[in-house]
């Protein structure tokens, strides 16, 4: 596939680029629990020179600050009492590629990694996705992804929004633009602007569209093996944050922006490789569905633990309001073909057979998401699960079915308190993202809100 190989650079290249003049800065980036690209700009030069493991260090509070880089206390993994030392971020260089929203500049993604024993730091989100793919591995898996992000486009640009109050915002669009060309159109300054660098980044791109809000948008990447999946999902949201910000214009991939406007999800599109063929293709009929044992089990698992692993689909306060009824967001844990009020819509046949989870919203970090999907559905390969009978019909009425997880104090505690997900990701693991949810839960408990204002201001 040339898009997938046009941009990404070997060492060799980037030296001729750089003695060239066509590149003089490399970016070294990792992303922290939100889910943020964090990092160093390195003089290309001075990357170039280093033998051996290139990268840098960073300091390790990186993984234990709140969203406004406020060291948050009770984390045994870094802490004032620890010092706050470094981690080094080791450059994993099949990811250095041209970025080519950026004038001159190259960019690689980093592991997270352990300066004394050298080894992953297991609560780094990129790591998390790792240990996953390494079970994956041992079963002659090869995880494939593809996930579709949804967000909206306003006309302020971010300075003046955080001016504002983030109040008041003018939409790109101003009515529902789901498929509509036209006001596709009036967004192609920014979207056109996208899709040409993603793809001179070695990030191929299929399509963008509107979707079902005054302003909202979606664009879709081709789909790749896992990691490489997470690794272009967080470049496309920087890429498409800074190109926006370039133009005087923001977006935002809150799960839920206006209560009166659709939610912006991340739907997940899943299926298991082996010796280079879809392994969910099979001969068993499931209703609509012609699939394998492995197809069977995986989505079983999936299912099963979706409660568990919440937080990774729904990783804040604000996540648990995309799920209402009527709203393209699901609301219960249902499997069907071709049905989008089911949290999990099955979708293509033969080689192209998938699940789509369309429970994770457009806040979720994709490593984590992944992550805790491959965790779940291959429990459920090795226990050999079975998932419940496929539904047909709207889900939003079929009140008999499991629902989701309403609030993230309640994901919180079903996640904490799952043994699965402890053999899954290991105690510490576990322990750190715990602390992490119910710091957010807790910053918003004590904030208090414009709605309180309004209804409470002059009526109380």
């Amino acid at each position: 596939m040339a898009d997938a190989t046009r941009g990404i650079l070997t060492p060799d290249q980037l030296r001729a680029g750089v003695e060239a003049g066509e590149i003089d800065t490399v970016l070294l980036t990792f992303t922290d629990l939100y889910g943020r690209q964090l990092g160093k700009r390195v003089d290309a030069g001075f990357f170039l020179e280093q033998s051996g493991h290139p990268g840098t260090h960073a300091c390790n509070y990186l993984l234990t600050v709140d969203m406004n880089m406020d060291p948050a206390p009770g984390y045994r993994f870094a802490n004032w009492e620890k010092g706050y030392g470094d981690f080094h971020l080791a450059a994993d260089l099949t990811t250095l590629r041209t970025a080519a929203w950026l004038e001159k500049t190259a960019l690689v993604i980093c592991d997270v990694v352990d300066p004394e024993t050298h080894q992953l730091v297991a609560q780094a989100p990129r790591s998390v996705l790792k240990r996953q793919l390494a079970r994956a591995a041992e079963l002659g898996f090869q995880p494939m992804i593809g996930s579709e992000l949804e967000y909206y486009i306003f006309r302020d640009s971010y300075r003046d929004a955080a001016a504002r109050g983030y109040s008041g915002l003018e939409p790109a669009g101003w009515y529902i633009e789901d498929y509509h060309v036209l006001q596709g159109t009036r967004e192609e300054t920014l979207h056109a602007a996208v899709r040409r660098c993603l793809r001179q980044s070695g990030i191929p791109v299929e399509s963008s569209k509107g979707e079902w809000g005054r302003g909202q948008h979606e664009l879709n990447l081709r789909f790749a093996d896992a990691l490489a999946m997470a690794d272009r999902h967080v470049l496309f949201k920087q890429c498409l944050k800074e190109t926006a910000d370039r133009l005087g214009m923001s977006v935002t991939f809150m799960a839920k922006f206006d209560a009166a406007q659709a939610g912006s999800s991340c739907h997940v599109h899943c299926s298991l490789w082996r010796d280079g063929a879809n392994a969910f293709a099979g001969q068993t009929a499931l209703g609509k569905v012609q699939a394998s044992d492995v197809f069977r089990w995986f989505l079983a698992g999936w299912i099963a633990h979706v409660p568990e692993f919440m937080v990774f689909y729904a990783p804040t306060v604000n996540s648990y309001k995309r799920f209402r009824a009527g709203s393209w967001a699901p609301t219960r844990l249902a499997w069907s073909y071709d049905n989008r009020t089911a949290g999990f819509r099955i979708v293509g046949h033969g080689p192209s057979l998938r699940i789509e989870c369309r429970i994770p919203g457009a806040d979720c970090n994709p490593y984590l998401c992944f992550a805790a999907a491959l965790a779940s559905g291959l429990d459920g390969i090795a226990r050999r699960l079975e998932p419940p009978p496929a539904f047909s019909g709207d889900a939003y009425q079929a009140h008999d079915l499991p629902a989701v997880p309403s609030t993230l104090r309640e994901a919180v505690a079903r996640f904490e308190s799952s043994a699965f997900v402890r053999e899954a990701l290991g105690d510490e693991v576990v322990e750190h993202y715990a602390h992490f949810f119910r710091l957010e839960q807790e910053a918003f408990d004590a904030a208090v809100t414009d709605w309180e204002r309004k209804r409470y201001f002059e009526q109380i």
